[in-house]
């Protein structure tokens, strides 16, 4: 799989260098081309002068003279410097006060949401253009529609309750645990950041390959005009190129999640309490190493596992009637949610063990099945509890910019606008933040598992929380003893 997807990114980067080099410059001058009756061919009016360049200038640079966008760029640019020390502030609060600030959060998960309905109701209805827009029966709609989520948010918390003490625990196991490998911070981002620029060569292709082609005489009507004509290999590319892209991306995502759980697993079966030396060095290593193939498969079972999902939606949306289709569709989800749960276990355990794709996934059911601890905790409800926590923290931010604004600049009602853009800002980058924790959760549940499998103990502040999670009554069979490639 190492080689079918080097396979797939030479294919995309060769033609893509040919389209630059083979790209037909008059592309953007079609209309610069009349039809030549005698020569039976498109040639080029000479007297032609583009001036939309510019209009597409100046329309450019007014943009950037305004204060919209001034106070736009300063808010965001400041966002992005403050969101670094607001992830490590709240890691710190995770790791030492999880239980406070969790059940101080909680309250706001109902909070928010409702004062954001109702504000914006009111709001709305002192406006003249926004209530001429909305009319009393479509705010009232939506008011009663949020209300609803609010409701189900509330159904949810009080479902879940008698788990919340629990995964509170695990969240600030987590946090100490990702607290003594900060340096995966630095390493995860710039992995983006190389994912990005990676992205931009690419895209850089797909432009230029639209360039790959020559402008043609089309009848219609008895009249002929100059049209452009594509190559016939560009709309092949360009789905090359894009399933490129999303295979990386899946990759790459893979890739991060591995060098997670590597580190984290070398932290976690060292025997004293300092951190491994060059852990994460360590992973990178094995990650885009021996273990390189493991992570392509992994990247495309997870590709797959989303088309096959949006296939579904797209069938659901088309109400296409009949048992069949329902039975199928139920059949797919389940099908499709299971390769996903145990391909998420199977790439943390293949970077705990360095074991390949298929050996880990078989060894990651005996495990799970052998030991099969609540997976709802590490899984689904410390996801929606962290979620909620930078739902929080991002409205509280967003609240506060557009306080700051409303101060210091004239925006107006844009002052709104520019406080999304920040509060959507802030939400990626925790989101991220949730992400790597996320992992961490994930990895000191499998650590757990094995340890728990082989009759030993590590980490005791893990097993003190872990030990809680209800076990199921399947027979249980000694794990072998394997060294583990950390």
């Amino acid at each position: 799989f190492l080689i079918l997807f080097l396979l797939f990114v030479l294919c995309t980067f060769a033609f893509g260098i040919f389209s630059i080099f083979h790209r037909n410059d008059n592309y953007s001058n079609v209309s610069a081309f009349t039809y030549d009756s005698n020569s039976t061919s498109c040639v080029q009016d000479t007297s032609f002068l583009s001036s939309q360049l510019w209009v597409s200038e100046t329309s450019f640079f007014a943009l950037s003279s305004s204060s919209l966008w001034t106070y736009l760029v300063w808010t965001l640019v400041i966002t992005l410097v403050l969101s670094v020390p607001i992830c490590l502030l709240l890691l710190l609060l995770l790791k030492h006060y999880t239980k406070q600030i969790v059940y101080v959060l909680l309250p706001f998960f109902i909070i928010m949401p409702v004062f954001f309905d109702v504000y914006w109701f009111v709001a709305c209805t002192l406006s003249s253009s926004c209530s001429d827009a909305f009319p009393l029966v479509y705010r009232i709609l939506v008011l009663v529609f949020i209300l609803l989520i609010v409701g189900v948010i509330v159904w949810i918390i009080v479902a879940n309750w008698h788990r919340i003490e629990l995964t509170v625990r695990i969240i600030g196991v987590a946090s100490d645990a990702l607290s003594r490998n900060l340096g995966l911070f630095l390493v995860i981002p710039l992995l983006t950041v190389g994912l990005l620029a990676y992205y931009a060569s690419i895209v850089v292709f797909l432009v230029f390959s639209r360039f790959n082609g020559k402008i043609v005489a089309k009848e219609s009507n008895g009249e002929y005009t100059c049209v452009w004509k594509q190559d016939s290999w560009v709309p092949a590319y360009f789905t090359l190129a894009i399933l490129t892209m999303l295979w990386s991306l899946t990759s790459m995502v893979e890739a991060q999640v591995y060098v997670t759980s590597g580190t984290i697993a070398q932290w976690y079966f060292s025997k004293d309490d300092t951190k491994p030396h060059r852990s994460i060095r360590r992973s990178l290593r094995n990650a885009f190493g021996p273990s390189s193939g493991t992570i392509c498969l992994s990247g495309l079972l997870v590709f797959v596992v989303r088309v096959v999902r949006a296939a579904v939606d797209s069938a659901r949306e088309e109400d296409v009637p009949g048992i069949v289709n329902l039975v199928l569709r139920c059949c797919v989800n389940a099908l499709m949610s299971a390769i996903d749960f145990l391909n998420k276990f199977t790439i943390n355990f293949a970077a705990i063990t360095g074991e390949a794709y298929c050996t880990s996934a078989r060894m990651t059911y005996e495990l799970l099945r052998r030991n099969l601890l609540s997976a709802v905790f590490v899984e689904t409800v410390s996801t929606r509890l962290l979620a909620g926590v930078i739902f929080v923290l991002s409205s509280v931010y967003a609240i506060a910019v557009c306080a700051i604004l409303k101060g210091v600049s004239d925006l107006g009602v844009n002052m709104y606008t520019v406080a999304a853009l920040a509060w959507v800002l802030l939400i990626l980058v925790l989101g991220f933040f949730v992400h790597v924790l996320d992992n961490v959760i994930d990895t000191v549940y499998i650590c757990y598992a094995i340890d728990k499998d082989r009759g030993e103990v590590y980490k005791h502040e893990v097993h003190d929380v872990y030990f809680q999670l209800p076990i199921s009554r399947n027979s249980r069979s000694s794990y072998p003893s394997r060294t583990l490639d950390v």
